[in-house]
């Protein structure tokens, strides 16, 4: 019996290989991404969590970077109890990889709203626009990030009233 190559590798060549792996490592970062804004939206800790590597780091800009996984988990949990609406939504983004490791950067819109209400009673929030500048890391065939480094390009400051009703996060099918 001649043992033959899986038909995957059959006949194709090693630069169609290469490709074939970076095309592949470039989606699995865009899924990794927009996991992290997905759980972000139905307010999800352990979809949020398990995007993160034990050794990652945070870095808001606003404040210090926080470092390790556990750290990072609590700061997020803490503020998304302020936050009864947040729609984080993925726009462009860019990947480099090399191995094992990556850099990305993608931008986001997001439409907060907060748990303070204005003079009239009704509910505030803001509208940023902002980008991610990530590291990867490749752990056991499953990219997480390493670093998040957000900035924030524009932020109405609070000018967007929020008066709309804000729906549920609809059931999962």
């Amino acid at each position: 019996m001649i043992r033959r190559p899986p038909r995957s590798t059959q006949g194709v060549s090693s630069a169609a290989s290469d490709v074939y792996k970076r095309q592949s490592d470039e989606y699995a970062i865009r899924q990794l991404v927009e996991k992290y804004a997905d759980a972000v939206n139905r307010v999800d800790k352990d979809d949020w969590a398990s995007t993160w590597c034990e050794d990652s780091e945070w870095d808001l800009s606003s404040m210090p970077a926080v470092r390790g996984k556990d750290a990072i988990v609590e700061l997020w949990v803490n503020a998304m109890a302020g936050f009864p609406f947040v729609a984080q939504l993925i726009q462009n983004g860019t990947t480099e990889i090399n191995g094992d490791t990556a850099t990305g950067r993608w931008y986001i819109v997001e439409h907060i709203q907060t748990t303070e209400k204005d003079d009239d009673g009704n509910p505030v929030g803001f509208f940023n626009i902002g980008v991610y500048q990530d590291k990867y890391i490749k752990e056991n065939g499953k990219w997480l990030f390493k670093l998040r480094k957000y900035a924030v390009l524009y932020n109405d400051n609070g000018t967007g009233n929020m008066t709309g009703k804000a729906n549920p996060y609809p059931d999962l099918i």
